[in-house]
């Protein structure tokens, strides 16, 4: 287990209220599947408030709550972290707990509208045919080197994304080539990542019942490459000699 101050690392916190040396046995959204001694994270989503279940949470073990709003009746076995974002500072929080796995990799981020399944894909078996290890996280499929796991998402929330590339580590991959949805952006599931670098397919006009107009849609997929490091401008270029390659 890690205390909450060593997964709140890096997390921008507007208030606290109780003891950030407790421990924390895992990290959930889901009031319902909160182990004991776990944070949840109240996550506002597009069709659910978090918030409207930080009892249920408490009720089934939970020792600490990620909120945006302090609730008017504290209890004192449990601590309260308030954040201007729970779901970017949920992304930070998954990366601490599960060991900075992205930082371990070679991550490749894949975004577009249209072509992300296929370059990834890839991707991940030009590196494996060479002999060397690696991961995959798409819409059809996940893979540890040539395991598999069912798909979910075409990016996954947070917190599995995250077990998910610490898996990979675990199992000696030295790349991780995933698709980056616009939702994913925009939800934050990709907060605290450390990629490498990325790809631009394309953009089209879809996806518009979510973002509203084309330019919250480009917004969103722009707001990807402002979140690569300037460190590894070459690096995706170099290495797949794909004319979008950006960073």
């Amino acid at each position: 287990m890690k205390t909450l101050t060593d997964i709140l690392k890096n997390v921008e916190i507007e208030a606290v209220c109780g003891n950030l040396a407790t421990s924390i046995s895992e990290i959930s959204f889901n009031s319902k599947n909160i182990a004991a001694n776990g944070l949840f994270a109240a996550v506002k989503g597009v069709q659910t408030d978090g918030h409207n279940y930080i009892e249920s949470a408490i009720t089934n073990g939970a020792m600490a709550v990620l909120l945006e709003n302090m609730p008017s009746d504290l209890k004192s076995s449990v601590t309260y972290i308030r954040v201007k974002s729970v779901a970017k500072a949920l992304g930070l929080v998954a990366c601490n707990f599960y060991g900075n796995p992205s930082e371990q990799l070679k991550l490749v981020g894949v975004t577009g509208t249209n072509g992300k399944t296929t370059i990834a894909g890839t991707l991940h078996n030009a590196v494996r045919e060479m002999g060397i290890s690696a991961g995959l996280i798409s819409t059809v499929v996940y893979k540890v080197n040539d395991r598999e796991i069912e798909a979910t998402h075409t990016t996954p929330d947070q917190i599995s994304l995250n077990k998910l590339l610490a898996e990979m580590v675990a199992e000696g991959c030295e790349y991780a080539f995933m698709e980056v949805s616009s939702h994913a952006i925009d939800q934050h599931r990709i907060a605290g990542l450390h990629f490498s670098g990325g790809i631009f397919t394309n953009l089209t006009h879809d996806h518009l019942d979510y973002h509203k107009t084309f330019k919250n849609y480009i917004e969103a997929k722009k707001k990807f490459f402002d979140f690569l490091p300037k460190t590894k401008k070459f690096w995706v270029e170099k290495f797949c000699r794909f004319p979008y390659a950006h960073s």
